[in-house]
């Protein structure tokens, strides 16, 4: 069974997607069968970062049911050995707002692929899609930059996740439940005493999945001005979600990675000995260390 990866972050333009592919490109090199998925509803670009302009079927084509498998999407990345990549959608209203019915079709298809490591690359936002494919995953990468509002909204991306994550789990296990996920909750012990006031006997449930979620976080475009709390932020995170942040990784902010994007080619292969590949190298090890 593959080992998913969620990569999201709070706030578009941090670098997501540059750092999926990158991650992507390096776990092949490492032997590892990797599919990448491009789960971005509103805005795909995952397939443009490799020169793929016109892909031969996308996550629309499995969505209106052109294609029955979500493995049939999965198209091999020309010159990358081991690499699948299956094109993300957003082209009509329909697919970026997606149906109940479609999401837990698509992620039940996702956990089916076959590959040893399947990357998510998840749209920036705090909306249930965000949140539930976020939570899909064996593990859960965010993605930073030392920008105070980035590590805001990284912060409350994070927070909302694990609310999620308890009342989603609860819902499951008691429908009269399901009125608490229309219910604003602004800590998890606001969540908790929900969940006691419903049935007390889903409190056990709801501390154990706060417990099995533990994000990881990537700080990206480190400058030598940069100044970022991370213990502050891992503090927060203890204190009002429950939840402990695992740093994967520093970035920094080098010229190569521009020029990357620019010639569709992953920086780490392009400019192998840049500061950045060395430090995606290096997040990439830390990674599989986890494993």
């Amino acid at each position: 069974m593959a080992e998913i990866l969620s990569i999201a972050s709070g706030k578009g333009g941090v670098g997501k997607s540059v750092i999926s592919s990158n991650l992507a490109l390096l776990l092949t090199k490492r032997g590892k069968r990797v599919i990448l998925t491009d789960l971005d509803t509103g805005g795909a670009n995952q397939h443009i970062l490799f020169g793929v302009f016109h892909p031969t079927a996308t996550l629309t084509d499995f969505l209106s049911n052109r294609y029955k498998s979500l493995n049939d999407i999965a198209q091999p990345v020309n010159g990358y050995q081991n690499l699948r990549l299956i094109p993300g959608t957003g082209e009509t209203l329909r697919t970026a707002n997606l149906q109940y019915a479609k999401k837990k079709r698509l992620i039940r298809h996702l956990k089916a692929l076959d590959a040893d490591i399947i990357i998510v690359d998840v749209g920036a936002g705090t909306h249930y899609h965000a949140l539930d494919f976020f939570l899909l995953a064996d593990r859960h990468l965010s993605i930073a930059t030392p920008d105070p509002t980035s590590v805001l909204d990284l912060y409350r991306f994070i927070k909302l996740a694990a609310i999620r994550k308890v009342l989603t789990l609860f819902a499951a296990r008691d429908p009269i439940a399901n009125a608490m996920l229309d219910k604003e909750f602004h800590s998890i012990s606001e969540v908790l005493e929900a969940v006691g006031q419903t049935n007390e006997q889903g409190i056990p449930a709801a501390q154990q999945a706060l417990q099995d979620f533990h994000p990881y976080l990537i700080l990206n475009r480190i400058t030598h001005g940069s100044r970022i709390n991370t213990l502050q932020l891992q503090s927060l995170l203890k204190q009002y979600v429950g939840t402990n942040l695992t740093l994967l990784g520093k970035i920094p902010d080098h010229e190569s990675v521009a020029q990357s994007v620019h010639k569709y080619l992953p920086v780490v292969d392009l400019a192998p000995t840049s500061p950045a590949a060395i430090a995606l190298e290096q997040i990439a090890d830390n990674l599989l260390a986890t494993f």
